[in-house]
């Protein structure tokens, strides 16, 4: 089962500077590593870009975000998004920590520093020294790539390199369309206020699908809702969710590849639910298992 969330380009379109729009990213961070969200996908909204936080400065945050603290440093070194990252909240997650265990050892992410003869590679992966260690059989890695180490042991030092993908949440840039259709996109939700109200009968069935096919949520940006962003109107999604106009219309219809749309936060009681709020309700419903 695999848990998708998919933010746009434009998601600090509002942002007065880098330090605000810096912690927003931070919260959606903090959102993921919670919900233990597997893939975090940047989906491109050009028209909602501004000039100061596009073209990357989205994506290139919740990467950093995403890489332990202890190789931050040799894998992003200084850029110019990145200047505010010291107003990130701590993820704390046990995959940046080491601390996580499952009677084997501890998985850690790292780096491979270098690439040798007979399929030995040297990995930093926060230890005091970049070990080296056999790539095995089938895996083929280059430098500057990064992997998965599972540790048994610091003293004396006792791992290996295992051909999994490396812990925590991924970052990708994929447009729309594309996450949309993934085959483990599981179930497919828009989380928008013209959608369907979420009540316990409908979190009751849909948690129940949710755990059996896995879940794939999308989320606008300020002032630009998902019909926005798609180009359907508002109006359209409200009669689908309501069941008026066309009987034969459904919110799967809309030809926006969504199986529905959902109001996660119904009766809001303030006039805007910033993304990173609305991103923390959604999942904390969608999260819980029949």
């Amino acid at each position: 089962m695999t848990t998708s969330v998919l933010v746009p380009s434009s998601l600090c379109r509002e942002a007065e500077d880098k330090r605000e729009a810096t912690r927003k990213l931070g919260y959606v961070a903090r959102a993921a590593t919670i919900f233990r969200v597997d893939r975090l996908i940047v989906y491109p909204d050009r028209a909602g870009e501004t000039g100061r936080f596009g073209d990357g400065f989205v994506d290139t945050v919740l990467r950093y975000a995403a890489t332990p603290p202890y190789l931050r440093k040799e894998a992003w070194g200084k850029r110019d998004e990145l200047e505010a990252v010291g107003v990130l909240p701590p993820l704390r997650a046990p995959s940046q920590t080491g601390s996580e265990s499952n009677g084997s050892g501890s998985s850690k992410q790292g780096i491979v520093t270098e690439v040798g003869p007979e399929g030995r590679v040297r990995v930093n992966c926060g230890l005091q020294h970049p070990i080296s260690l056999n790539t095995p059989p089938g895996m083929e890695v280059d430098e500057g790539e990064r992997v998965t180490v599972r540790i048994s042991s610091r003293r004396p030092v006792r791992a290996k390199l295992v051909d999994e993908s490396p812990p925590g949440f991924a970052v990708e840039r994929t447009d729309l369309p594309a996450a949309l259709g993934r085959e483990d996109a599981g179930v497919r939700i828009a989380a928008s206020r013209f959608g369907e109200p979420l009540t316990i009968g409908r979190l009751e069935t849909l948690a129940g699908d949710i755990e059996r096919d896995g879940l794939t949520v999308a989320f606008g940006a300020p002032e630009r809702g998902l019909p926005d962003i798609l180009d359907i109107d508002e109006a359209a999604v409200e009669a689908a969710v309501d069941g008026e106009g066309d009987a034969n219309v459904e919110p799967s219809d809309l030809e926006t590849g969504f199986d529905l749309w959902l109001n996660t936060v119904p009766d809001q009681g303030s006039a805007v639910v910033r993304t990173e709020e609305a991103l923390f309700a959604t999942m904390a419903s969608l999260s819980l298992q029949a």
